[in-house]
């Protein structure tokens, strides 16, 4: 199961909204859908799974000129939803840098689990 940044935005809008419904008594309260089940991952596994990864993030300050000049951001210490959530906009596209999209193309949803499980836990 794949969660785009979309969603996670949705999902946090649709909560609002919500708790707005909620504080009216004159709407009937329906219940809530259920949040996907996030899969578990493992930081040890992620440890493994990270050489993609350390050739641009594990550079402090980094600058890359592909596709244009860009500041590869620090991905140690992410919550791991947000991490998950931006390598599924990668792979689908709905983030556009090519670089990340041919890495996260080549990611299953538990090699994303497993990379944000060690990413949390890296500072």
């Amino acid at each position: 199961m794949s969660v785009s940044v979309q969603t996670v935005r949705l999902g946090m809008a649709a909560a609002g909204l919500v708790g707005l419904l909620a504080a009216s008594p004159a709407v009937a309260q329906a219940p809530a859908p259920a949040a996907a089940p996030a899969l578990k991952g493992d930081a040890k596994a992620g440890a493994n799974k990270n050489s993609m990864c350390i050739g641009c993030h594990g550079i402090p300050n980094y600058k890359t000129a592909f596709p244009v000049l860009y500041r590869v951001p620090k991905i140690t210490g992410q919550h791991q939803a947000y991490f998950v959530a931006a390598l599924q906009a990668y792979k689908t596209g709905e983030r556009s840098h090519p670089s990340m999209q041919a890495i996260a193309g080549t990611l299953s949803d538990q090699d994303m689990a497993d990379l944000a499980a060690f990413y949390a836990k890296t500072n």
